[in-house]
């Protein structure tokens, strides 16, 4: 199955190059042969570890087990979460919080990655953070009902393992630099309604940073996002106290 998508890719991407060619260009085709096999190199690399388990599984297994008036607490999601992991200190001092992000990941990846990268690393609670990039269409089209499925599963894994999960909501956005022509604000707002509901539903914390931080359109200002999408420090230091609030409300439960 990868090698047939990559040999579909391949002519693919040939068959574009060479049409692109004209006269004027056919100096550059040694250019464009080395610039399409980087892209089948890189397709390659991404299909072999789709849900990139190889990103986290060092880090797993040099992890200390859980002491035993520990309460641990596993931040997953995407590039939100993995660059506010990397500054845990600033954020959350003395905690123990593990960060488990992956830039760019959307759910369908986070439910096959769920075992290895929260259950196996024995939590009280896990605070999934993700559906930014299923909208963004970074692994292809996914409706809201693909994207609750996702979610649904998550929180099915975590419950049979005893884990308390927070659903945090999708943080604005009114565009996204990688995908031009998406317009996500409406998309947004209604998962959340729905990740809302599924709180409702199994009992869960559901944490709301959206309120704190939506502007008008429905997206951020850029003194929390310069892009629009991704937190600066201002940001996650208003995002931090709504963070633990909820994670003392899941472990009192």
């Amino acid at each position: 199955m990868v090698r047939g998508m990559i040999a579909l890719l391949a002519g693919t991407l040939v068959s574009a190059s060479a049409y692109a060619q004209t006269p004027a260009a056919a100096p550059t085709a040694t250019t464009a042969t080395a610039d399409t096999a980087k892209q089948i190199a890189t397709m390659q690399t991404k299909l072999n570890d789709w849900p990139q388990l190889s990103r986290y599984r060092d880090a797993n297994a040099s992890l200390p087990s859980v002491a035993a008036d520990e309460r641990r607490v596993v931040f997953y999601g995407d590039s939100i979460t993995d660059a506010w992991a990397k500054k845990p200190e600033e954020f959350f001092p003395g905690k123990p919080y593990v960060g488990r992000g992956i830039s760019g990941q959307t759910t369908p990846q986070m439910v096959v990655r769920f075992q290895q990268d929260v259950v196996h690393l024995k939590p009280a609670v896990v605070v999934i953070l993700a559906g930014t990039n299923d909208i963004a269409g970074n692994t292809g089209p996914s409706t809201p009902e693909m994207i609750e499925d996702n979610f649904e599963s998550m929180v099915a894994i975590a419950n049979a393992n005893n884990i308390k999960v927070i659903l945090s909501s999708i943080l604005p956005a009114d565009h996204y630099n990688w995908q031009p022509g998406a317009h996500p604000a409406e998309q947004i707002r209604e998962m959340n309604t729905r990740l809302k509901e599924l709180c409702r539903k199994y009992g869960l914390v559901y944490l709301d940073y959206y309120t704190a931080m939506a502007n008008a359109s429905g997206g951020m200002n850029p003194d929390l996002a310069k892009d629009g999408v991704h937190p600066t420090s201002k940001a996650y230091a208003m995002m931090s106290p709504l963070a633990e609030k909820a994670i003392a409300e899941a472990l009192a439960h």
